[in-house]
């Protein structure tokens, strides 16, 4: 199976699609950084939604998503946008944790894994 990788940098691609599965890194927010966990969730869920679509995958086929938020205090915030995200009968595999993330302007990363069919 062929492996095709999507905005590769020296460090990481942001996707890999490797058959059917689609993997996403984690996801930060550049625009909204800073700002509050509500911004930066909108920024990121929008940013997983562009490259699923690159990928030839899209919202409803995410199988597993793994949540990390600087403070677990603002897990109802930063719930509050994911719900009105997911689309109704296809919420994914779901983990959230409190993480310390890699520049303290970051107050939520989101990591994902997708189908494509």
């Amino acid at each position: 199976m062929s492996i095709k990788r999507l905005h590769t940098g020296p460090r990481m691609s942001q996707a890999v699609i490797h058959g059917s599965t689609v993997y996403l890194a984690g996801q930060v927010a550049d625009q909204a950084k800073g700002k509050s966990v509500t911004d930066q969730t909108k920024e990121i869920l929008a940013a997983i939604e562009r490259l699923l679509g690159e990928a030839g995958s899209d919202k409803t086929k995410i199988l597993s998503t793994t949540i990390y938020l600087a403070d677990i205090a603002t897990f109802a915030e930063m719930n509050a946008v994911w719900d009105s995200w997911v689309a109704p009968g296809h919420a994914p595999a779901r983990a959230t944790v409190e993480a310390k993330l890699a520049a303290p302007a970051y107050t939520v990363e989101i990591a994902c894994i997708a189908a494509r069919d």
